[in-house]
C-alpha cells in the first residue's frame, strides 16, 4: 500500500465504516513498556465471520493484508510484519493460489521506539488494509485501530521476540503463484472424502447386508478366489459408477445427475430388483442364470463368479444413486471449472472411495465360512434377508409415488407395510410362522428369542408414526406426513411455505420487509425428509423462521417446475445439493447458506440468526431517473438517456470482476447498437493513477468511469465487489446482481428492460 497521511486514511476508514467487512479487529501492545530505542511488538487481531476468508500479507492473489503504524511527531517506526502460517490453496474465484486465515489470526508487527521518545505513554496507530472473500464475492476493508506503549528509560534498550511459529512476511510476488497441483490434490481429497461419506446415506448404507449376503451364498473359494471377487466387485463400481456419472453428465449436466436419482423409472426399477430378490430369498422362486450361459462361463475359470459379481456392482451403483446422486452432481459441477482430467479423476476417486469400505467387507465371507457352521442359521438369516429386503423396495416405490404425486403410498400404507414386515420377521424367528430354517420341534436359543423380539419391538414403535408423529433417523426413509407425499417441512410447524414459487417469495418480502429462507428439497430426498420432520419443526428453529417469508423449491422431479429450481441453485449458489438452505433478500443478494442435514440445533439456529441480524433493504424498486451522471476517463459524459443502461461496479484487485469483463465485452458489442449502454465504474481508491495501466493490459471495448464514496453509498457497493446494475429505459433501476454474474441471467435481466 502506498504511505498516505494518517488523517487520509482515518478519513477513507471513516468512509468504509458502514460496510459489512466481515472482520473485526483489535490491537495492542505486547510488552506494554520499552525503552527509548528500544522495541514492542503490536498484536493486531482480526475476527472473521464464518463462512469468510482473510488474505494474509503474503497471498499471491487478492489485496494482501498491509499495516501502517504512525504516531505524533514519528516517536514510533514499523520494521516489520510476521503471521502465522496461512492456509494456502487454489481459489476458483481467483483462479490462482492464495494465501488464506479463517476465524480468527493475529499479525505480529515491530514496532521500534525513537531513541529521543520521552518518559511516558507515547500512543501509536495502526491502519490496515485487507479484503476478506467468500465463494462469489470480495469484500475490500481498511480499519485503524490506538495502542500505546509506556516508553521507560530505566530499561535496558533490548529487541523482541516473536515467538511461536510466527514467520517474517514477505512481498507477495509473481512466482509465488506457483501451479494448481495443491487446489488439484485437495479437489481429489474432497472427491474421496465424498464417497466414503456417501456410505452413509440411507439408499447405500441398505447396501451392506445385502452385499454380505451376496458373499455369504457364493460357493466357496480359497483365498485368493476371495481376493480376486473383492477387487473385481470393487473395480466394477469404480467403472461403472464412473462410466454412469460421466455418461449422464455429458448428456444432462449436474442437475440432470441429481434429477436421474429422482426419476420414477430408475426408482421404479431398483424397487421392482429388490422386490425379486426379497421374493427369491423368502422361497417363492429362485434366481439363476440360464444353463446355456453357466455353460458358456464355465468354459474359462471362475468366469461365471466374475460376472455375477460385475453386475452385484451395477446392481449397488444403481440403488446407491438415488442418495449419491447429489453428490455426483456437486462434484462433477465444481470439476467443470478446472476443465482437463478433473471430471474424470473426481469420479474415479469418488467411486474409489465409496468403494473401499466394500471391498474390506467382501474380504470377510471369505474367513466368515471357515467358521462351524451352526445348524440352519444361514437358512434363517436367508428369511430375515428377504422381509428386509422388500421393506428396502417400499422406499424406492414411495420415490416413484411421490415424483408422480399418485398419492398411493401414504405415510400411513408405507408405515402399515413396514409394521407388517418386520413383525413377521420376528414372528418367524420367534417361531409363529413356518418357513425353511426352523424345524417345529427345534428349541429356540437365547439369540434367536433376542433377535425375533427386537424385531417386534421395532414394529411396534413405528406405530407412532402413523398418527403423526416423528420418527427421528427413521423419517429420511419413510413419505412425511402428507396425503400428497409432500415434504413436511410445515407439518405441525404453524409455519406457512410457499411451494415453488421463488419469485412470489422475493415479491412477499419486498412487501413485508422480511428476507426470504428457502428450502432446496426433493421428494426422493431423504436427508430433507429428516430436516423437515426433526429440525424445521422444533420450537427454537420455527420461531426465528417466522421472520423470513418460507418458500420449499423441488429439485429432482422430472417436470419443467423442477428443473427451473434446479438451475437456479446450481447458477446462483454453485451447487445441485440437497438439501440446501439459503437466505436472501428480495434483490436477491445473498446473505447465508447452509448445506446438507444437521442434527445441531444451536448451530442451525446461528445460521439462521445471522439472517435475522441482515435486514433486507427497506426499498428494493428504486424511482426514475436514478443513472448517476457519470464521466469516462476520456473526460466525455456518459450518455444512457432513452437506453438500458448496464453499471458494472468492479476493482483490478477483483479478480471475479475480472473474469466478468469478456461478457461485458459481448454484451457491449451485441446489444450496445439496440440500445445497450455498459459502463465499467472502477471502485479503485487510488483512481486513474492504477486504472489506467491496467486498461492497458486488461482492455475494455465499453467506456470506463471512475468511482467514488458518494456512488459506494447510494449503491451499496461497500459489501463487496461485483455489483452490476440494470436499468429501463426511463432509468429505473429494475435489477441487482451481487457477486460473480451468470450471462444467461443478465441476458435475461437486460432483455426485460428492453
Amino acid at each position: 500500500m502506498r504511505r498516505a497521511g494518517i488523517g487520509t486514511l482515518l478519513a477513507l476508514t471513516a468512509g468504509w465504516a458502514g460496510a459489512q467487512q466481515h472482520a473485526s479487529w483489535s490491537v495492542a501492545a505486547d510488552p506494554a513498556t520499552a525503552a527509548p530505542g528500544g522495541a514492542t511488538l503490536a498484536r493486531v487481531t482480526a475476527e472473521i465471520d464464518p463462512g469468510w476468508h482473510l488474505y494474509s500479507a503474503s497471498s499471491p492473489a487478492g489485496i494482501p493484508a498491509t499495516f501502517q503504524v504512525t504516531s505524533v511527531s514519528g516517536l514510533v517506526e514499523m520494521r516489520g510484519v510476521y503471521q502465522p502460517p496461512p492456509k494456502r490453496a487454489f481459489d476458483p474465484n481467483f483462479n490462482s493460489p492464495t494465501e488464506t486465515y479463517e476465524g480468527q489470526v493475529s499479525f505480529l508487527l515491530v514496532v521500534d521506539m525513537a531513541k529521543t521518545a520521552p518518559a511516558g505513554p507515547a500512543e501509536f496507530t495502526v491502519a490496515v488494509r485487507y479484503q476478506t472473500c467468500n465463494d462469489v464475492q470480495c469484500v475490500p476493508g481498511r480499519w485503524s485501530g490506538k495502542a500505546s506503549v509506556t516508553i521507560d528509560p530505566h530499561l535496558r534498550t533490548t529487541g523482541v521476540i516473536v515467538g511461536g511459529n510466527y514467520v517474517k512476511v514477505k512481498p507477495p510476488s509473481a512466482s509465488q503463484a506457483g501451479s494448481t497441483g495443491q487446489g488439484l490434490t485437495l479437489f481429489l481429497l474432497t472427491a474421496f472424502g465424498f464417497g466414503l461419506a456417501s456410505l452413509f446415506t440411507p439408499c447405500v448404507f441398505p447396501m451392506i447386508p445385502i452385499t454380505m449376503s451376496y458373499f455369504l451364498n457364493r460357493p466357496s473359494g480359497g483365498r485368493r478366489d476371495a481376493v480376486m471377487q473383492a477387487v473385481v466387485f470393487c473395480l466394477g463400481i469404480i467403472v461403472l459408477f464412473s462410466g454412469i456419472g460421466l455418461a449422464v453428465a455429458a448428456i444432462l449436466g449436474p442437475v440432470g445427475v441429481v434429477q436421474l436419482g429422482g426419476s420414477p423409472w430408475v426408482n421404479g426399477f431398483i424397487a421392482a430388483l429388490f422386490m425379486a430378490f426379497g421374493l427369491s430369498l423368502l422361497g417363492a422362486f429362485e434366481i439363476t442364470v440360464p444353463s446355456s450361459i453357466v455353460t458358456r462361463l464355465n468354459r474359462g475359470a471362475d468366469k461365471g463368479g466374475f460376472v455375477g459379481t460385475l453386475l452385484m456392482g451395477l446392481t449397488f451403483s444403481l440403488a446407491s444413486f438415488a442418495c449419491v446422486g447429489p453428490f455426483v452432481g456437486t462434484l462433477l459441477a465444481a470439476s467443470v471449472a478446472g476443465g482437463g482430467l478433473r471430471p474424470l479423476l473426481g469420479m474415479v476417486v469418488f467411486a474409489a472411495g465409496l468403494a473401499l469400505p466394500f471391498f474390506l467387507l467382501a474380504l470377510f465371507p471369505s474367513y466368515l465360512k471357515k467358521l462351524p457352521r451352526s445348524g440352519g442359521w444361514m437358512a434363517r438369516v436367508k428369511v430375515v434377508m428377504g422381509f428386509v429386503i422388500l421393506a428396502a423396495s417400499l422406499k424406492y416405490l414411495s420415490a416413484v409415488d411421490q415424483s408422480l404425486a399418485w398419492g398411493w403410498l401414504t405415510r400411513e400404507r408405507f408405515l402399515a407395510a413396514w409394521i407388517v414386515l418386520f413383525a413377521m420377521a420376528g414372528m418367524y424367528l420367534l417361531g409363529f410362522v413356518r418357513l425353511e430354517g426352523i424345524k417345529p420341534d427345534e428349541p429356540m436359543r437365547l439369540g434367536r428369542l433376542l433377535v425375533g423380539m427386537a424385531f417386534l419391538v421395532f414394529a411396534i414403535s413405528l406405530f407412532p408414526g402413523m398418527l403423526g408423529g416423528r420418527l427421528g433417523d427413521l423419517d429420511s426413509y419413510v413419505p412425511a406426513a402428507s396425503a400428497t407425499g409432500a415434504p413436511g417441512a410445515s407439518q405441525n410447524s404453524g409455519l406457512t411455505w410457499l411451494k415453488d414459487d421463488y419469485q412470489a417469495a422475493l415479491d412477499q418480502a419486498r412487501r413485508e420487509g422480511k428476507l426470504v429462507f428457502i428450502n432446496f428439497t426433493g421428494v426422493a430426498c431423504a436427508n430433507c425428509h429428516w430436516m423437515e420432520a426433526n429440525m424445521l419443526p422444533i420450537p427454537a428453529v420455527a420461531a426465528v423462521l417466522k421472520n423470513f417469508v418460507l418458500v420449499e423449491l423441488y429439485t429432482d422431479r422430472t417436470d419443467a417446475v423442477s428443473e427451473r429450481n434446479a438451475k437456479l441453485e446450481e447458477t446462483r449458489f454453485q451447487t445441485v445439493a440437497t438439501p440446501f438452505y439459503a437466505i436472501v433478500r428480495p434483490d436477491e443478494s445473498v446473505v447465508a447458506t447452509f448445506a446438507g442435514r444437521t442434527a445441531d440445533v444451536p448451530t442451525f439456529v446461528a445460521f439462521l440468526n445471522r439472517g435475522i441480524a441482515a435486514p433486507p433493504p427497506a426499498v428494493t424498486s428504486a424511482p426514475a431517473g436514478d443513472v448517476p451522471p457519470l464521466t469516462t476517463l476520456d473526460g466525455r459524459p456518459f450518455e444512457s438517456a432513452g437506453k438500458v443502461a448496464v453499471l458494472d461496479f468492479w476493482a483490478t484487485y477483483c479478480v471475479p470482476c475480472i473474469r466478468e469483463i469478456p461478457m461485458f465485452d459481448r454484451l457491449n458489442q451485441e446489444l450496445g447498437p439496440k440500445g445497450v449502454a455498459v459502463v465499467g465504474i472502477a471502485m479503485d481508491e487510488e483512481g486513474a493513477e492504477i486504472v489506467k495501466p491496467f486498461l492497458a493490459k486488461h482492455p475494455m471495448e465499453y467506456p470506463v468511469a471512475l468511482g467514488s464514496a458518494a456512488l459506494a453509498k447510494q449503491f451499496a457497493t461497500e459489501d463487496g465487489l461485483p455489483v452490476t446494475l440494470v436499468f429501463d429505459r426511463s432509468g429505473k433501476l429494475i435489477k441487482r446482481f451481487t457477486g460473480l454474474t451468470k450471462e444467461d441471467e443478465l441476458r435475461a435481466a437486460v432483455n426485460g428492460a428492453m
